[in-house]
């Protein structure tokens, strides 16, 4: 098919260039828009503020600071109606509350780039999502392969599947002027995939006792926000409103409740009449907080591990070694096999300013899992009796760091000089 290659390496040579344009004179309409760069910009700072959530976490669960640290996560919250209310602690609003509003900027990004986007075109994806399949198949078997006898560890399958984009691009950031942009439109691109993937298997395979009222409530509530679309409505607080009572009925019905935020997204029309777009305009409100504060505060409180007790069991543990090797080998194999099957079958081919080497290297960094993989480990044994619950943030944090090391290490040595003459990308 060499149509379909010849059309994805024009179109990352046009991110490339575009790209270079929209850094330089802001005003430029381009295909690569200003919106992916600032998206860029804020999930790599948003990484830095991850690792440093993540590294308080630590400190406060291993040190004398752990009883306030578990105190603070207990914390009951309660919101009431008269005789109807939730009552949950701060640590599942955090999960089922802060992360259905990442979920919702999610939703936003997949209904843009699939209708006006990288993803608007079969010609262009199809590079990252033969790339994100593989990503997503090779963790999933070698998680199995160590697991399959224990079916209680076997909910845990989709846990190194998961990739941390604001980690991958931070991880990316770290380079500058040095990474293509082509690369990094691979990883983005990649990554939308992966949290279609996440999204996919949130609602088939997490969900808790189904209760048939607040099923049919949410559908009902869901089908009211597809009428505002087909009504043609734009103002954004008719879908806010409907999309708070959506939450509360998917919340009540056994579904995740974060799921809530990518449906209502998807119904929010993507352009009034007069050409602007709700959704980008969301979307650029969005980024920051949940950039800066939400995804910090959800690493805080999901990633103190305490590491009183563990011992070469729990380290060797096949649920431990599993989700650590998902993510540190079953990502690049997955990633790299399929890429370089297809371009042998001349489906795809790598862009011109992309080499193999800094592939291995991206692929590596799609193995940090981190926050993604947290909460769909939250997921996973949410009822089980607490018996992996070391042993999968041992795994996320041990596969994520030896991705982020490789990835580090292969791309510093495979991405060009800044000295070489390598001007902006």
């Amino acid at each position: 098919m060499p149509r379909v290659r010849d059309a994805t390496t024009l179109f990352m040579l046009r991110c490339r260039l575009s790209a270079s344009l929209s850094l330089t004179n802001p005003s430029e309409k381009t295909p690569f828009s200003l919106a992916i760069v600032g998206f860029i910009r804020l999930e790599s700072a948003g990484g830095v503020l991850i690792v440093l959530a993540t590294v308080l976490a630590m400190v406060a669960a291993n040190t004398p600071l752990a009883g306030v640290y578990r105190l603070l996560l207990e914390t009951p919250l309660a919101i009431s109606a008269g005789d109807a209310g939730i009552d949950k602690p701060l640590l599942l609003w955090i999960n089922d509350g802060l992360m259905a509003v990442f979920f919702f900027l999610i939703g936003l990004e997949v209904k843009r780039e699939a209708l006006e986007g990288e993803l608007s075109s079969t010609d262009r994806i199809g590079l990252p999502a033969i790339g994100a399949l593989g990503g997503i198949l090779a963790p999933a078997c070698i998680y199995t392969a160590l697991n399959w006898r224990d079916p209680g560890a076997m909910d845990g399958w989709a846990i190194p599947v998961a990739t941390d984009i604001a980690f991958a691009l931070a991880l990316l950031g770290a380079f500058g002027q040095r990474v293509p942009v082509a690369l990094k439109a691979f990883l983005l691109a990649l990554a939308i995939f992966d949290d279609l993937a996440a999204i996919a298997i949130i609602a088939v395979f997490y969900a808790g006792d189904l209760s048939p009222g607040m099923l049919g409530a949410a559908a009902g509530l869901l089908a009211m926000a597809v009428g505002l679309n087909r009504l043609r409505v734009t103002a954004v607080a008719p879908y806010v409103l409907v999309g708070l009572a959506l939450w509360v009925a998917t919340l009540k019905s056994g579904v995740h409740a974060t799921l809530a935020g990518v449906l209502i997204a998807l119904c929010i029309p993507m352009r009034n009449a007069d050409g602007h777009s709700p959704i980008v305009a969301l979307e650029k409100d969005l980024h920051l907080p949940v950039a800066l504060a939400v995804l910090p505060l959800f690493a805080f409180a999901n990633a103190g591990v305490s590491f009183a007790g563990v011992s070469v069991g729990d380290l060797t543990d096949p649920v431990t070694v599993g989700i650590a090797l998902g993510l540190f080998l079953g990502n690049p194999i997955g990633i790299l096999g399929l890429v370089f099957v297809a371009s042998k079958l001349r489906w795809v081919s790598l862009p011109t300013d992309i080499t193999w080497p800094q592939l291995v290297g991206t692929a590596f960094a799609c193995g940090i899992g981190f926050t993604m993989s947290l909460f769909i480990a939250g997921l996973a044994f949410e009822h089980a009796d607490g018996s992996y619950w070391a042993a999968d943030k041992l795994g996320i944090l041990m596969g994520s760091a030896a991705s982020a090391l490789v990835g580090f290490a292969v791309l510093s040595i495979a991405l060009p000089r800044a000295d070489a003459g390598a001007g902006p990308r």
